[in-house]
């Protein structure tokens, strides 16, 4: 019997509400990058991919988008930082307790109330398995609470109970679950204590800590694009295309590869007032075009 390894990497099939797209500018290498600055609507910029073995009208092409940067942001010769990024939920945790029918299950509750309308559709019944909490600290001198975070399990739609403790030490008010609630209970891990000290739970959040809640879907993507206004296809016409120089009106034209004007400029040479002696040879680059000079047609003369 033959045994083997198997597995894959899948393709993310993330739409493009579930990703947020930021970016950066700088002139060159040498100054600071501008600051941070986030893209309105993502679905303008990132595009999904048809895949070409679908018979069916649109069937994304899973891990493969087209990037359309428009010309009313990328226009400027420079360097750009492109970061995509899973989109983010900020909300509060409204309380860290237990289902009532099983104590030993800790979970964050969240509160629709707080949560963007465009994001709701996420918090119905189980659809944040996967997601990431990370937790913030406003108080700190650097919010984020750097590499701490949990994932989601589950979340279902709880309201909160009262129930009679023995235990004064313990929380009275405990939570099931009803589609009706307008709470979202969510298990997360890591959330139970090592069996070597089993007292010790992990931080799982506080109440009113603030949280960033994301998706999973793929892992954040940074993407450098310099803007030149040069590229080694215009150079080569500098140097290898065809060019011509009117002797008439001293105008010197530059093709490209398909002998179209590529650009022009006025020859021409300034002399000694007093003596008459050239003292600059001057090529000067023209902002209207002289497309009489076109190859084609001053070749055939």
């Amino acid at each position: 019997m033959a045994s083997g390894i198997f597995g894959t990497l899948r393709s993310a099939d993330v739409a493009p509400q579930d990703v947020e797209i930021f970016y950066t500018y700088a002139s060159d290498r040498t100054v600071q990058a501008s600051t941070l600055t986030k893209i309105a609507n993502s679905s303008d910029i990132l595009v999904k991919a048809q895949n070409p073995n679908s018979p069916y009208s649109f069937e994304m092409f899973s891990g493969m988008y087209t990037l359309q940067l428009p010309t009313t942001i990328f226009s400027t010769a420079g360097i750009y930082t492109i970061i995509l990024k899973p989109v983010e939920i900020r909300t509060n945790i409204v309380d860290v307790g237990v289902l009532s029918a099983y104590p030993n299950i800790n979970g964050l509750l969240f509160d629709l109330s707080t949560i963007p309308t465009n994001f709701l559709t996420y918090f119905e019944n189980n659809g944040l398995i996967g997601y990431k909490v990370e937790y913030l600290n406003p108080s700190a001198s650097d919010a984020k609470v750097n590499n701490t975070f949990t994932i989601i399990t589950s979340n279902n739609r709880a309201e909160p109970v009262n129930q009679n403790l023995t235990n004064t030490n313990q929380k009275s008010i405990r939570y099931r679950f009803n589609d009706n609630s307008t709470l979202i209970f969510c298990t997360v891990s890591p959330n139970s204590a090592p069996n070597v000290t089993p007292n010790a739970y992990p931080f799982i959040g506080q109440v009113n800590q603030p949280v960033i809640i994301t998706n999973t879907f793929f892992n954040p993507i940074m993407i450098e694009l310099e803007l030149v206004t040069n590229t080694l296809d215009t150079i080569a016409y500098a140097l290898y295309g065809n060019q011509s120089k009117s002797i008439d009106d001293g105008i010197f034209t530059i093709y490209n590869f398909n002998n179209q004007i590529y650009k022009q400029y006025d020859l021409y040479e300034i002399k000694d007032a007093y003596t008459g002696l050239p003292l600059f040879e001057i090529r000067d680059q023209r902002t209207n075009i002289d497309f009489t000079k076109n190859f084609t047609t001053i070749t055939t003369v």
